[in-house]
């Protein structure tokens, strides 16, 4: 069941107490499971937002279908980020305060997230989100209510280290957008490359919103670099390629997967799309828990499921915190923020849904591996999945080779 701004709930008590230890006051018995999905329905993120919220329906479908949790139905309450973290945090307080959710789910942009992590640790609900900067590690330990279903940015970074290794470059130069994520990826690239042996011969940061980075190029390409990674945007990178195309300096590009997008290439054109490289997070086809998610977004949204890893993320999102919840036995959710990493990690056996695991919580431990990848939390709530490794070629993304980091 969605709700949005326009069939809001009552208000139940007296809402967040005072404090920094505050903590909300769930009632127990048969009032649902209150969900919030925090996506980017509009923004930048808006290629992905509306699958990523589509799947949390379905999933907690996959849920109510299976009798619910501890006998508790699933109810959705959905909101956009707009990718903005200040839009974000008044949709969060709305999610926390008026609609009382127990966890939070599928904050995509590391601004985002960063701005949101602390309204659920001061109501102490969980966030499950899909946000690289690699300060959410440092700021999230066990205990920390805050789980990755993505990757940090730096071992992205290191993930593009190594592709431009294994392509032959030898002069590389960085151009970030400057934010967590945008920075976090370029600076974990460098730090890789380093230890790789090579210094970067140039590395420009450049702001936001704006109409054209025609002078940044200029600094960057003056370094005559052979290959030019960036941590960026798909706006910001459809101008930046626009630009360097009509300049006619020869190089190559390695840009982030959520920018090199099928209409990020309709954009730009074919032309001058062709031979640019990237790497993104690949959903994980060869587990059972793949089939029920591919099946459910192909209904919802026309399109394979791999064509959205963001929204195989919000999938496992929801199982996973609904077989928390149920290992817990109650829907404290302090409680739950221990059984999170239960549920998810060896040792267990192996299950791939919700109904599969609810079965086997009752004969002893389980270990929950997702549409999206293996779901092995670390002490930082972080995962480590693979990677594919893509180039533009006529136009398409065409999958090179499989790179784990």
């Amino acid at each position: 069941m969605l709700i949005n701004r326009r069939n809001l709930v009552t208000a139940i008590g007296a809402g967040l107490a005072l404090g920094a230890t505050a903590r909300l006051s769930f009632a127990q018995g048969s009032e649902p499971i209150r969900i919030g999905a925090l996506n980017p329905i509009t923004g930048t993120g808006s290629p992905y937002g509306t699958g990523m919220q589509k799947m949390i329906l379905a999933a907690a479908e996959t849920v109510n279908a299976a009798g619910g949790v501890l006998g508790r139905q699933i109810q959705v309450f959905a909101e956009d980020t707009q990718t903005d973290p200040q839009a974000a945090v008044l949709a969060a307080k709305k999610l926390i305060e008026v609609n009382r959710v127990h966890a939070i789910i599928g904050t995509w942009s590391s601004g985002v997230t960063l701005a949101v992590l602390p309204l659920c640790r001061e109501a102490g609900i969980p966030i499950l989100h899909t946000s690289g900067a690699p300060a959410l590690s440092d700021l999230n330990v066990t205990g920390g209510l805050a789980y990755r279903f993505h990757t940090p940015n730096g071992r992205t970074g290191r993930c593009y280290a190594e592709m431009c290794k294994k392509e032959g470059f030898t002069r590389v130069a960085t151009m970030a957008f400057n934010n967590a994520s945008g920075l976090g990826l370029t600076q974990g690239f460098e730090a890789a490359w380093k230890e790789m042996g090579h210094d970067l011969v140039e590395k420009v940061v450049y702001e936001p919103d704006r109409p054209s980075y025609r002078s940044e190029l200029m600094q960057v390409l003056a370094a005559q670099p052979d290959c030019i990674v960036t941590g960026s945007y798909y706006a910001d990178t459809t101008i930046i390629m626009r630009e360097w195309f009509q300049m006619g300096q020869q190089t190559r590009w390695v840009i982030p997967g959520h920018a090199s997008t099928p209409e990020f290439i309709r954009a730009v054109g074919p032309q001058v799309a062709e031979g640019i490289l990237t790497a993104d997070l690949v959903v994980a086809k060869e587990s059972p828990a793949y089939a029920p998610y591919d099946e459910a977004y192909q209904r919802e949204m026309g399109q394979p499921g791999e064509s959205n890893v963001y929204a195989a993320m919000t999938w496992d999102a929801v199982i996973a915190i609904a077989l928390a919840i149920e290992a817990t036995g109650s829907a404290d959710m302090m409680e739950v923020n221990k059984n999170t990493r239960t549920v998810a990690n060896a040792p267990g056996t192996k299950v791939f849904s919700f109904a599969e695991g609810k079965s086997q919580l009752a004969s002893g431990p389980i270990d929950y591996d997702g549409a999206s990848s293996i779901l092995d939390f670390d002490e930082s709530g972080d995962i480590t999945p693979d990677y594919g490794v893509y180039q533009i070629e006529n136009g398409v993304l065409v999958q090179k080779y499989t790179l784990r980091i």
